[in-house]
């Protein structure tokens, strides 16, 4: 249930009532994934301007899907390696840009993810991301650079008039 002045805990949900707008989507991200990047968040290299949670995990989905097999690394990263961590591995709320979480919702609602395939949530997914992002050589720089493209093409798209 999402209300305009409770923050819910569903995930998928718009960001409503914590200052962020309906541009941003909540997720989680396992315990790991979120220490890396808030790591980055704090690096010396995170200047001009600094990024947040959401840019960065926006870059790790943009990194991943920048490769025509993303979705074959993501379900195979989560089974693999994110299946064998405890179920109750502690999860950190955090929220992404619109236009990566529609990435990751299509691939949540791919036939690799139906029956008879285990369900993965959009935690998992945006856990993945992060995991394969941070894999990468040099991967904070190049979380960095991206969440610079992605706010530029953000911006680009903003500035267009709407049609109406």
């Amino acid at each position: 249930m999402t209300s305009a002045t409770h923050h819910t805990t569903d995930i998928g949900q718009p960001g409503i009532g914590t200052g962020e707008t309906l541009d941003t989507v909540e997720t989680r991200l396992f315990l790991g994934e979120h220490e890396w990047l808030y790591g980055l968040l704090r690096s010396d290299d995170n200047v001009s301007p600094s990024f947040r949670f959401p840019d960065l995990i926006s870059a790790c989905v943009s990194l991943v899907f920048a490769a025509d097999d993303a979705p074959e690394r993501i379900f195979a990263f989560l089974g693999t390696q994110l299946v064998l961590r405890a179920p109750n591995t502690p999860r950190r709320r955090e929220s992404m840009w619109r236009p990566q979480y529609e990435l990751l919702q299509a691939v949540q609602r791919s036939p690799a993810n139906r029956h008879p395939n285990p369900r993965f949530q959009l935690d998992h997914l945006t856990t993945a991301c992060v995991a394969l992002a941070r894999q990468a050589d040099d991967a904070d720089a190049r979380v960095l650079r991206q969440a610079r493209l992605n706010m530029a093409d953000r911006s680009a798209r903003w500035r267009l008039p709407r049609p109406g």
